[in-house]
């Protein structure tokens, strides 16, 4: 393995999915946020049927610093139980992983 996630998220907007990039990546809990663009999402919320647009974004980040990445995410977040989940890598150039893990801080703790 590789070492280094990606964290998907969505977000209510443009402007939030960079605030809370900006502030990921100034904190080291990313390394880069990839700010992807408007999505349609179809889900469930509370017992209703939802249709709307979303901003999505990847974070990369190191395996070890993903949890604290989603815990700051969601004190940021608008949303009352926003979506944010991990895709391991598997395999990626060596020396992309290795600025990726060297531009993210190791959690505390």
């Amino acid at each position: 393995m590789t070492g280094i996630v990606t964290v998907y998220a969505t977000f209510a907007d443009a402007d939030e999915a960079a605030r809370i990039a900006r502030t990921l990546v100034e904190e080291r809990l990313a390394a880069c946020a990839n700010i992807l663009g408007s999505v349609r999402s179809i889900y469930r919320w509370q017992g209703r049927l939802e249709d709307g647009t979303e901003v999505a974004a990847l974070f990369k980040t190191r395996a070890d610093a993903a949890d604290a990445l989603i815990a700051r995410l969601g004190e940021l977040h608008s949303y009352e139980v926003p979506a944010a989940v991990v895709w391991p890598i598997a395999g990626a150039l060596p020396a992309y992983a290795e600025w990726v893990r060297g531009e993210c801080a190791l959690p505390s703790g």
